[in-house]
């Protein structure tokens, strides 16, 4: 058994012999400064990191520990994120699932100009032939359309066919 005082002055020694953890003291995008054994987020820009350990730079392992092996925080905060293959398989699946949605939607978009392309094209041969067109009117009436609205209708239809029709 030891005496309380030999325990007290060996426990102080310890203290003294082993390094303080390391800390790492850092601004985030609100001006508010947070300190920390674990290094800042990645999204923290070097130039609002305002200490860090001797040595070491954001994602850097931490410093093993007297035993030999890393520090508990350090490896559990790396392991889930670069190890872990069904993590790396969910990622990959769900960066598959976005592009193949991207696609889609970019084959879609392409389908609906290419439509509206071969209508723009339709209206303006049939504008362009010279026979006369009528409309209904919102009475209900028929009537014709008029030299000047058709070269209207020209100039606007030709515009989406040079838009859509590319």
């Amino acid at each position: 058994m030891m005496r309380p005082a030999l325990a007290a002055a060996l426990a102080a020694a310890l203290m003294l012999a082993t390094p303080a953890l390391a800390q790492w003291k850092w601004k985030d995008a609100n001006g508010q400064v947070h300190v920390s054994d674990l290094p800042p987020p990645r999204d923290v820009p070097e130039k609002s990191i305002l200490q860090r350990p001797p040595g070491r730079s954001i994602g850097t392992a931490a410093p093993a520990a007297p035993g030999g092996k890393a520090s508990a925080p350090a490896a559990s905060a790396s392991a889930p994120t670069r190890n872990d293959p069904e993590l790396e398989a969910k990622r990959k699946k769900a960066d598959a699932d976005a592009a193949a949605k991207e696609k889609a939607a970019d084959e879609k978009l392409a389908a609906a100009k290419a439509e509206n392309c071969r209508r723009a094209r339709s209206h303006l041969a049939n504008l362009e032939n010279g026979q006369r067109i009528a409309r209904t009117n919102e009475r209900g009436e028929r009537e014709f359309m008029s030299d000047q609205t058709r070269a209207t209708e020209v100039r606007q239809t030709r515009e989406v066919v040079a838009s859509d029709c590319r």
